[in-house]
């Protein structure tokens, strides 16, 4: 495939008028998401763009610096291990929600021991699964146990298990949550339009956090699912700060850097390619044999998709994780670009002709269609369906999508259990079902010596190597732009905290 080929339809689009930055005169940043969220409360929600608003809106017991890696109180001020399953936590006193109720111990019960219950059919169960209740021990004072050792529950903690109101929680729940969010962090959500706007505010109760107070007072979040209307938008002053823009894009407007800031920085968030491997979708598809599974592996140059439209700091990868990642083995089997050797491995499989199949993604178009085009080479004909997020998860959920390009960001958790442990454990999205990686990766999840960890990890990527369950891609890297009036510093997490924006 030409490098010609690998660049169609990523070329700029950006209006020829002269730009009429919003000044911040109103004190209001302004950004886009290019995902509708599938609801703005956290628990119900595993969209990149929700993790966003989920840090400036609410917060966990406990921070995780971003550059040094260390653990602080948050809406805890101390904790300890009593044993290997149980942690106790004192409160941070004086601290109120949004709505004007006061954090307490009562909080802390409410949230886990609702997000715990199966009944609950939070979105993503892994990141609170490992949690089996919480207990009452004083006012500021509480217990969370455990259901088995988990040694990065600090890291959970600190990031996806956010605390609600008990009060409002009980009587709103989800759908009233979703629409009219209360949490304790350094903004305030005063309005919703599902799938359209966003609009927060500083919160000028809150508390002393690590996270620090909010800079800038307001902001407003459009939902924008076309990069080259936000590029417009941007242009015209509409917007004030991107995101994940391309590269071919980002390398454009670095040219204009009388206009405009742009950065490049790493991400946790890794490329791959799920197939149907268990035959749930199709019990005699081709994605349930190993060798159409290896000749997709083989007839795929990623080398040359990140060369081409990736680039950046990005990585082809050889494994289904982040290279940061505890428990992420990269030395695991690959198979190099060998569009002859994918012909002939699909000819022994019993498709010496190829065969037709839907092909599904959710982002990053052009990297999509590059690799189509690469399987349409060796004989696979792809037909494309371009979903929104939620929707090819939910597909995905009920076992009707047989291969798709998806993408994981981990909720920015340094270990594999975020991910290996989502895809792996048999749950909806394990496209695998196999038994001896699922025992392999539930252990690795339940045991604090990491060795062990580190040994059962690798055991289990090695053999979704051998078969082939993923075809892993590349790691991720982020294109910040931003108008020559905002400060941000993006961390190598991903994670773009609303409270570390300021004006020049």
């Amino acid at each position: 495939m030409t490098f010609k080929a690998l660049m169609t339809g990523t070329a700029l689009s950006l209006v020829a008028a002269a730009p009429a930055f919003a000044d911040k005169a109103d004190d209001t940043l302004r950004l886009a998401f290019l995902k509708e969220l599938e609801s703005v409360d956290n628990y119900y929600n595993s969209a990149r763009e929700g993790i966003l608003v989920t840090r400036a809106v609410w917060d966990g017991l406990l921070y995780r610096d971003p550059n040094t890696g260390e653990f602080k109180g948050n809406l805890a001020t101390e904790w300890k291990w009593i044993d290997d399953v149980t942690v106790e936590f004192k409160l941070r006193e004086g601290v109120t929600f949004h709505n004007g109720e006061t954090f307490n111990a009562d909080d802390v019960v409410y949230t886990v021991n609702y997000v715990t219950n199966p009944e609950s059919a939070v979105k993503v169960m892994t990141n609170v699964s490992w949690m089996k209740s919480a207990e009452k021990i004083d006012d500021f004072t509480v217990r969370i146990n455990l259901n088995a050792p988990f040694p990065p529950a600090e890291e959970y903690l600190a990031s996806v298990v956010v605390m609600y109101p008990n009060e409002y929680y009980a009587e709103a729940g989800p759908t009233g949550m979703a629409v009219a969010p209360v949490g304790t962090g350094p903004y305030k959500v005063d309005k919703v339009e599902p799938g359209k706007l966003y609009e927060l505010s500083r919160y000028e109760g809150y508390h002393d956090s690590p996270k620090g107070e909010a800079q800038i007072g307001k902001i407003e979040v459009k939902t924008i699912p076309d990069m080259n209307t936000q590029m417009a938008e941007l242009f015209n002053g509409g917007l004030d700060f991107l995101w994940n823009v391309p590269a071919d894009q980002a390398e454009k407007l670095a040219q204009m850097d009388d206009r405009f800031d742009v950065v490049n920085a790493q991400a946790i968030r890794v490329g791959y390619i799920s197939m149907d491997a268990a035959a749930a979708v199709d019990p005699e598809g081709p994605m349930t044999k190993k060798k159409v599974r290896q000749a997709i592996y083989h007839a795929i140059d990623r080398q040359a998709i990140v060369d081409a439209l990736v680039k950046g700091s990005s990585e082809v990868i050889n494994a289904g994780c982040a290279p940061i990642q505890f428990g992420c083995d990269l030395s695991v089997a690959t198979y190099d670009y060998d569009p002859e050797k994918a012909k002939a491995l699909l000819a022994e499989a019993g498709y010496p002709d190829g065969f037709e199949i839907d092909f599904y993604a959710y982002r990053d178009r052009p990297y999509a269609e590059a690799i189509m085009g690469f399987l349409n080479e060796v004989g696979i004909k792809t037909n494309f369906n371009y979903l929104k997020y939620a929707a090819l998860r939910e597909k995905r959920t009920k076992k009707e999508v047989a291969i798709s390009f998806q993408t994981w960001g981990s909720y920015s958790l340094a270990d594999v259990s975020a991910i290996t442990g989502e895809f792996f454990t048999g749950g909806d999205l394990d496209d695998a079902q196999d038994a001896e990686i699922i025992d392999w990766v539930t252990k690795a999840g339940s045991i604090t010596d990491r060795d062990e960890r580190q040994a059962l990890y690798s055991q289990a990527h090695a053999k979704i190597a051998n078969e082939v369950y993923w075809v892993p891609l590349w790691t991720y890297n982020v294109n910040y732009v931003m108008s020559k009036e905002l400060s941000f510093v993006p961390t190598d997490d991903e994670v773009v905290r609303f409270a570390d924006f300021s004006w020049k």
